[in-house]
């Protein structure tokens, strides 16, 4: 399964995960985004180690990215700034 989302349709679900974080936090709309995109952020960065030390991706890499990305942003929206 790994590898077969193409670059548009993990754009638009990037984007639309991201608007529908907005109103997240009341009173903060900047803040449900803005956890949104560090996760992804981390994600990439993460999936990127993995692929250097490993060579590729299994389900389990998938699926400890899902709960790392999962946890960070519910701590993204919890967080006071």
């Amino acid at each position: 399964m790994a590898g077969t989302v193409g670059p548009l349709a993990l754009a638009a679900g990037a984007v639309a995960v991201t608007l529908l974080a907005l109103p997240a936090v009341p009173g903060r709309p900047w803040q449900g985004p803005l956890a949104v995109v560090v996760a992804l952020a981390v994600a990439v960065a993460l999936l990127g180690h993995v692929v250097r030390r490993l060579g590729g991706i299994t389900g389990d890499v998938l699926g400890a990215t899902v709960e790392v990305v999962t946890t960070l942003v519910y701590l993204g929206l919890v967080l006071s700034a």
